[in-house]
């Protein structure tokens, strides 16, 4: 998600009310929304990797059981925020919210402006945020091993390389982010690593003042676009 930008939504339904009563509530909360009317459509809404949030009319069969799978598979590398809308009052697994039917215009807002707080919440701590800057990293045989840093967040980052790395391997590396006034000094563990040469790492030791520079920028960067109604 871009500065001053709306979170996207996946609206999975088709019953003509739900949908009418929960895109109102989305729209009120500055959330941009996209209506898949199957699950099974809803999968291709996977691959472009911008949902923050899908909201699935659930029927308890099994292409609404394999949507939820594949969403947790891509959870790995973008967080995202799933609510299951049912008849039942009953635990869904892979859903983080369970709204229950009937609902109305009032309840279906103030179910979704809890969701929003969540979704904020989480997009502070988790949010990513392009850079794009090469850099020669030393890992703990003191070898040199390029990369391209692709995104950083309050956590980790996500990088590119050439080099096989293995997930448990400690890289350190100086990054400088665009228009910070100096570079800064990193210490991170891979924690995935893909075929292609992506992988993901979690900070270990970033030293207090370029922590502060880290902080600084991501704070200029973690702008979303206010909802209509107050939450």
């Amino acid at each position: 998600m871009t500065p001053d930008m709306a979170f996207e939504c996946l609206l999975v339904s088709r019953d003509p009310q739900l949908l009418c009563t929960l895109n109102h509530a989305l729209d009120n909360l500055s959330i941009y929304t996209k209506i898949c009317l199957s699950p099974t459509k809803a999968l291709y809404a996977l691959g472009e990797g911008s949902t923050d949030l899908f909201v699935i009319d659930w029927d308890d069969d099994l292409a609404d059981s394999q949507l939820l799978r594949e969403i947790q598979a891509h959870d790995v590398i973008r967080r995202q925020t799933v609510v299951a809308v049912s008849q039942h009052d009953r635990r869904i697994p892979g859903a983080h919210f369970l709204l229950q039917k009937p609902l109305t215009a009032m309840s279906g807002t103030e179910f979704m402006k809890r969701v929003y707080i969540r979704m904020l919440r989480d997009h502070r701590r988790h949010a990513r945020y392009a850079v794009m800057a090469s850099v020669i990293a030393t890992d703990s045989q003191n070898r040199l091993v390029p990369i391209t840093i692709t995104n950083i967040g309050d956590g980790g980052l996500g990088m590119t390389t050439r080099e096989k790395v293995a997930v448990g391997e400690i890289l350190c590396f100086r990054l400088l982010l665009p228009l910070a006034r100096r570079p800064i000094y990193i210490e991170a563990r891979i924690l995935w690593t893909r075929e292609y040469g992506a992988c993901g790492g979690e900070f270990l030791r970033i030293p207090p003042v370029d922590l502060d520079i880290l902080h600084e920028w991501l704070k200029a960067k973690c702008q979303v676009k206010k909802p209509v109604v107050n939450v």
